[in-house]
């Protein structure tokens, strides 16, 4: 299906095949033009029995229940679930802090392999995939579609994405909540270097579009641990001043700092009902991607 044979740095093709062990599910309904393996808001012909409903004429009656008839003298027709496809918008950032990395990976390149893989996921299995870069707000933008030679079109655009510039994610999620009109599963993948409380907005658009958002927060493992053992100078790679510092006096400010981020992060994301994952850039990315694709399988029912 999927005919890009073009060598790119994100792509594992070993890692794309095992994770084709592993569908991606829609937690809630989705609104697609094609049956898939997706819940719908609507009925359908499925084999997945849904609820009864009585019957009321011009209902076809090839769907009456004749043993509901024999047990009750009333006529009822049988619902059944509908499946569709649906719409993965990912949303990456690329502003300039995802340029950091302190090991052999930068935040970015680690986006971009979470990124190809669920775009390739979704497209082997009938599904639409949408890319939007975002950093002012959103600087490139590749609208969902099915077709192999839209994915290539996506692989390039995620080769050209260069981190620059501030963060400002929270206006381009609420234009992101307004221009993607049809539901849709919305993948922000970020190091979401805003306070959380501005993101609480923005998350309660997304759900009040009805839009099903999973986060991938990225962090490096130097900012969770802050094992610095010299005087340092700390870049603001997205244009603030920098500030000399010894590591020693500051880090437990910082780690206080991090954990009261953290656990408004938290909170928010909670409250607002996101599928948010934590993830530190050491980590093995397909191992990531497991433990979120099966968690997505386990929630799989919602209507």
């Amino acid at each position: 299906m999927f005919s890009d044979r073009r060598p790119r740095s994100f792509l594992e093709p070993l890692v794309l095949s095992r994770l084709a062990n592993f569908p991606l599910f829609a937690r809630k309904p989705m609104l697609g033009n094609v049956s898939g393996r997706h819940p719908s808001p609507h009925r359908g012909s499925s084999v997945e029995f849904a609820e009864y409903r009585k019957y009321v004429p011009g209902d076809d009656l090839r769907r009456l229940d004749w043993r509901a008839y024999g047990r009750s003298d009333k006529h009822f027709i049988k619902e059944f679930e509908a499946d569709t496809n649906l719409r993965c918008c990912l949303v990456l950032d690329t502003s300039g802090s995802m340029e950091f990395g302190s090991g052999g990976v930068t935040k970015i390149e680690y986006a971009r392999k979470i990124a190809a893989a669920l775009g390739h996921l979704a497209l082997q299995q009938g599904d639409a995939i949408g890319l939007s870069c975002v950093a002012k707000g959103v600087v490139r933008s590749l609208p969902p579609r099915r077709n192999p030679a839209h994915l290539s079109t996506m692989f390039d655009l995620l080769e050209q994405a260069k981190p620059q510039g501030e963060t400002r994610l929270v206006p381009a999620l609420h234009e992101l909540a307004e221009t993607i009109r049809q539901r849709a599963l919305i993948v922000i993948i970020s190091d979401l270097f805003v306070e959380p409380e501005e993101l609480r907005g923005c998350f309660e658009h997304l759900r009040f579009r009805r839009h099903d958002v999973a986060i991938f927060h990225l962090l490096d493992p130097r900012e969770l641990n802050f094992n610095f053992r010299r005087p340092m100078r700390f870049l603001d790679m997205e244009g603030g001043p920098s500030i000399f510092a010894e590591p020693n006096e500051i880090a437990d400010r910082y780690q206080k700092a991090l954990g009261g981020y953290l656990e408004g992060l938290k909170q928010v994301v909670l409250e607002s009902g996101m599928d948010y994952h934590r993830v530190s850039i050491d980590e093995d990315y397909e191992q990531v991607l497991i433990r979120f694709l099966v968690g997505r399988t386990r929630a799989k029912g919602g209507r």
